[in-house]
């Protein structure tokens, strides 16, 4: 896996949508963020844009992350916003001289799509919450990201006591994953997430507790949670459920959908649709430890 560079006091972050329209207003907290992490930024032309729900329209979008990524002078490119729409662009990108120059990407949610397709490539992304956001994220949010962009040594631990559902173990691999919605659209295509050998994170947010099994059923029957060497389970916050309960939460659902593999699972990882959102390295080698009293999670 290749390290994108880290960033230098004075460098230049480009900020684009891929998906639902954002204005510059709505930016504001987070280029003070930039500002005083000594860091420049220069706006794409998906801010201010609108098309229906999104930050443009398909072409434009793919216009602007393209130039995003042939830029030489941007460092790093920091998606705006989430919702939906990276999927409908992601066939359009030429990474060609990323690939040979490459750079931090960071978003979660549906920036997946992104995360999954640059793995393929040998490339490391980050996993880390979008602009609009960051200024309501705790600070272990914020500071986790400056730590992996200006190169710091970077590890997350928390304590596990309160999760009983955890199962215990150390396991070593490359992290991989995203949102589980955007993984379980994913499969069959060029964008399907490569998991084998590696620990597989997840979260989502917003859904029905069938669909959850759907999801994990699906991502078994596929084959991509059989030879993982760990799974690191997110946010699963705000399920809905139908009149005549399911019977499981989600974080029950998740783990029956793996009984019979016996690799570490832990729940409630800091990372997805929550307050606390850590920046995650995908692709990065990684070692987790899952013990009775915390989780270790080390690049």
């Amino acid at each position: 896996m290749v390290t994108p560079p880290f960033l230098i006091t004075g460098d230049v972050v480009g900020i684009v949508s891929t998906a639902r329209k954002i204005t510059t207003h709505e930016l504001q907290p987070f280029l003070k963020l930039l500002e005083s992490w000594g860091l420049n930024f220069v706006l794409g032309a998906t801010i201010n844009s609108e098309h229906h729900q999104f930050a443009g329209d398909d072409t434009l979008r793919a216009k602007d992350f393209q130039q995003m990524l042939d830029n030489p002078e941007i460092k790093a490119i920091w998606c705006a916003r989430g919702g939906y729409g990276t999927v409908r662009i992601i066939d359009y990108l030429d990474i060609t001289s990323f690939r040979n120059n490459p750079k931090w990407i960071i978003g979660y949610s549906d920036v997946t799509v992104l995360h999954s397709q640059i793995h393929s490539f040998e490339i490391e992304t980050l996993h880390a919450n979008m602009a609009i956001e960051i200024d309501t994220k705790t600070d272990a949010t914020r500071d986790s990201v400056r730590e992996v962009l200006f190169g710091s040594k970077y590890e997350i631990k928390i304590p596990s006591e309160e999760n009983i559902l955890n199962r215990t173990g150390v396991a070593q691999g490359q992290l991989v994953g995203g949102n589980l919605s955007l993984l379980y659209s994913l499969i069959g295509s060029p964008s399907e997430v490569k998991t084998e050998g590696k620990i597989l994170f997840i979260e989502d947010l917003d859904e029905m507790l069938y669909h959850i099994d759907r999801m994990m059923q699906n991502l078994k029957r596929n084959g991509l949670l059989k030879n993982i060497t760990a799974l690191v389970v997110g946010g699963m916050n705000d399920m809905r459920d139908n009149t005549i309960p399911y019977g499981k939460t989600a974080q029950e659902i998740v783990l029956e959908a793996v009984s019979e593999y016996r690799y570490p699972v832990c729940f409630d990882f800091p990372a997805g649709h929550i307050d606390d959102n850590r920046a995650l390295i995908m692709g990065r080698e990684a070692t987790l430890k899952v013990s009775e009293n915390e989780i270790l999670l080390r690049f």
